[in-house]
């Protein structure tokens, strides 16, 4: 395991989202040397998931229905207790000085530098204080060269790390009921994707992660507004809640999601022919743990080697859980232009089995049917989609080893490493065009301003 940081730690109280007398036992920030709590008792092991898993991680770890108890999985079910302690901090500290006021500050930090902020909270102070000051185990170079080699995975692969995600988000508990809660998949969701799409496109680009540019504060505001959220669903859940369920948007979760965007393309690359060693799986690592770092994930749980990487998501994945009641929410709003009788809908339904099939390849068959169970896609065939599916990215990967023994490989790998990523670019591209049809120009990562102060609260009720 890597070392902890950061240097600086606001109060352990300055938190809390219920009252004192009301406070969980298990809601507190780690420290090293600290017994490990249990996981929470929503956490068992869900066999929606295990057919991802061993397609993805067997020629690595030994997966099984139930994971194996390593040191990472038992520091990863602590971790499903506690958030991002500096920017939950800061969360509090907007509660006292104003959201309006302390988002100002943020702004101006991250774009001047703390130092030209006028009487700022300690915590604000203190989120600085790791931001402007980097672990001594993040390499640039070693970063840059995991960059290279995510950028340079098949379009199959980054597929397959997209498609499951897309699962974990509709259809894992944690993040399904916090993605659902939030309404931002019913009410909002053409500047939901355009987030996503730019982020992850802008995290491709050289120097993404260098404190000044773009995309490092734009990784900020979007921990703020998961500390933002975390904060809001906490009041709204209420304490029991948190006592079944653990911490909404959790550390783990998040370092969770860090290592299956990481390592998912180059592990489906690899079972598919293309073939990647240890070191350079290690590089890769080391990207998503850079950028885990900035978005808050606290030292102790950061892996040091992809292996550790995949320890941990084994484990997470495993236990994502089955399908919240907001998966059917999300889910129906999504599909629900294709509800309806008669020749003109069915053929409508018809039309989508191409995706659904190519969605069961890359995840599963169960994954799939969980996430349209309530929709009037729940019986779209997913044959003979899927065997095409499987035709199409085994042949793109082997296509792409064998260029890779060409002559030029390094050269091409160079140029392409000037540029983002392709695929996101061109996610990208689509997100903006139907953001834009809905009158959205931008993303500006603030509409979470009013969540920590009781706006979801009011929805949910």
């Amino acid at each position: 395991m890597l070392p902890q940081e950061p240097k600086t730690n606001p109060p352990d109280r300055g938190t809390e989202s219920f009252d004192e007398g009301n406070r969980h036992r298990f809601d507190y920030y780690f420290r090293p040397g600290m017994p490990l709590r249990p996981p929470p008792p929503r956490v068992a092991p869900s066999g929606l998931w295990f057919e991802t898993r061993k397609r993805m991680l067997s020629p690595w770890i030994d997966v099984r229905r139930v994971p194996l108890d390593t040191p990472q999985a038992r520091l990863m079910a602590d971790h499903l207790w506690q958030g991002d302690e500096l920017m939950d901090g800061v969360v509090a500290a907007f509660a006292r000085v104003g959201t309006a006021a302390g988002r100002s500050m943020l702004d101006q930090a991250l774009a001047h530098g703390i130092d030209t902020v006028d009487q700022p909270p300690v915590e604000l102070i203190a989120l600085f204080d790791h931001l402007d000051n980097p672990p001594d185990w993040l390499d640039p170079q070693r970063w840059e060269r995991g960059r290279r080699l995510w950028l340079n995975a098949s379009m199959s692969g980054k597929t397959a790390m997209l498609i499951q995600d897309f699962m974990g988000t509709f259809v894992g508990a944690e993040v399904a009921s916090a993605t659902g809660a939030t309404g931002r998949y019913v009410h909002d969701p053409y500047l939901r994707n355009l987030e996503t799409a730019n982020w992850f496109r802008s995290m491709t680009v050289a120097g993404a992660l260098e404190r000044w540019s773009p995309t490092f504060q734009d990784t900020v505001r979007v921990r703020l507004m998961h500390a933002q959220v975390r904060s809001g669903l906490k009041k709204a859940w209420g304490p029991e809640h948190f006592a079944r369920h653990g911490n909404p948007i959790s550390n783990a979760t998040m370092m969770g999601a860090a290592v299956t965007f990481g390592l998912t393309p180059l592990c489906f690359d690899h079972v598919h022919g293309r073939r990647i060693d240890d070191d350079r799986l290690d590089d890769v690592m080391h990207y998503w743990a850079g950028i885990a770092h900035v978005f808050g994930v606290t030292g102790e749980l950061i892996p040091a080697t992809a292996l550790d990487g995949m320890k941990m998501v084994d484990y997470m994945v495993a236990n994502a859980g089955t399908a919240p009641e907001w998966t059917a929410k999300m889910a129906g709003a999504a599909t629900s232009g294709f509800a309806g009788e008669g020749p003109v809908a069915r053929a409508k339904v018809a039309a989508t089995a191409p995706v659904a099939g190519m969605m069961a390849y890359y995840s599963s068959n169960v994954l799939v049917r969980e996430l349209l169970a309530a929709t009037p896609l729940r019986t779209v065939p997913l044959q003979p989609w899927k065997s095409a599916t499987a035709l199409v990215s085994t042949a793109e990967v082997r296509a792409r080893a064998l260029g890779d023994r060409l002559p030029g490989a390094r050269a091409r790998l160079e140029r392409k490493a000037r540029r983002d990523d392709p695929m996101w670019r061109w996610q990208s591209r689509i997100a903006k065009a139907a953001a834009a049809r809905a009158g959205i120009r931008d993303t500006p990562y603030n509409h979470h301003d009013g969540s920590a102060g009781g706006q979801l609260s009011r929805r949910l009720r």
